[in-house]
């Protein structure tokens, strides 16, 4: 059984930055990945990045040169650095954790870019 809980979110100005943590509590294996996804009002979720427990695997083009993920393994934490945030960047963030068969979702953080 793992658990995420997520924070970071929060409303920011076009152009600004946020920083998503999701912190993984549990059973936690070495080999693992973990993944941000997204989800606007209407929209289906989609995945923004992901990085295994040694390197980046995906990020979505639509946020590349503009977000980037990274984890700290001793922490368990994983991080979504936003930069350069747009209105449509705004959707509720889900953090995923999984290995093997096994996965698990965050509660979500919502990140409204507005003006």
């Amino acid at each position: 059984q793992v658990q995420l809980v997520e924070s970071g979110g929060g409303f920011v100005q076009p152009g600004g930055s946020l920083r998503l943590s999701c912190a993984a509590s549990g059973s936690i294996f070495s080999t693992n990945a973990m993944g941000w996804y997204r989800q606007a009002p209407g929209k289906e979720r989609e995945l923004v990045a992901q990085i295994t427990h040694l390197v980046s695997t995906y990020i979505a083009g639509s946020v590349k040169g503009r977000f980037t993920i990274s984890r700290d393994n001793a922490k368990n934490t994983v991080y979504l650095q936003m930069n350069s945030l747009k209105p449509e960047d705004t959707a509720v963030y889900y953090c995923q954790y999984y290995s093997g068969s096994y996965s698990r979702w965050g509660q979500g953080t919502q990140v409204t870019v507005s003006s």
